[in-house]
């Protein structure tokens, strides 16, 4: 029997990650406790809980049967291009441009029928990502479109 080895690998890979954050800001900064947080708490937390979840993904793969993955390369170019319209495209569309453009992009691929839920889905995500960013954490980001 061959086994799933992306899980194996990927698990092992988030196991690894996480557990090295968890002592890298365990030994280096200040962890505080439940009542008063030092810098140390969130990220060491944070850590921990990724190793779990990265081992949960990792020893169940040991039993299980791998498959042969197809890969869509047309879902991942789709994906690829939605993050870099956001990444490389935030500062000069502005955050609300780019994220509706990007949502749109990597809904392409979906396989439901129809432009009008794919504009519904980009509408809200848009809508979420400007009261969450803008209006709750009030960051300092372009919202708009921004001309040279």
């Amino acid at each position: 029997m061959q086994r799933d080895r992306a899980d194996i690998w990927g698990g092992a890979v988030l196991a690894l990650l996480g557990t090295g954050v968890a002592i890298h800001a365990g030994l280096r900064l200040d962890f505080g406790s439940l009542r008063a947080m030092g810098p140390g708490f969130f990220p060491t937390v944070l850590g921990a809980l990724l190793a779990v979840l990265g081992a949960a993904v990792a020893i169940p793969a040991w039993a299980r049967a791998a498959e042969t993955p197809k890969i869509a390369w047309g879902d991942a170019a789709a994906v690829i291009a939605a993050i870099l319209i956001f990444g490389l495209g935030m500062h000069r569309l502005g955050i609300l441009l780019a994220c509706f453009t990007a949502v749109l992009v990597a809904a392409i691929p979906a396989p439901h029928e129809g432009w009008r839920w794919r504009l519904l889905l980009a509408a809200c995500v848009t809508a979420l990502v400007w009261l969450v960013f803008i209006l709750g954490l009030r960051m300092s980001i372009p919202v708009f479109p921004t001309f040279p």
